[in-house]
């Protein structure tokens, strides 16, 4: 599985929506996507990619798009 399929899976298991839906979704935007949902995706990302993201990484996560910046600051190339 690449970093992109870990990554969109994190997403699409987490809050059942589809792989087209991804690019524009953010926080709150859907009923599953609360603070619960939040966290458990957090937990998703940090086990699929082996890192522990600061606080303020968790708290900034707050779109699909957004996630890819954080990542990549943990050195995680969703391109590759």
């Amino acid at each position: 599985m690449t970093n992109r399929e870990k990554y969109d899976y994190a997403f699409i298991s987490n809050f059942k929506v589809k792989k087209e839906d991804l690019e524009g979704l953010k926080y709150q935007q859907l009923f599953e996507w609360d603070s619960v949902g939040h966290m458990d995706l957090i937990a998703d990302l940090e086990s699929a990619f082996g890192i522990q993201m600061e606080m303020k990484d968790v708290l900034d996560l707050s779109a699909y798009t957004k996630g890819e910046e954080i990542l990549a600051k943990y050195g995680i190339d969703l391109n590759a």
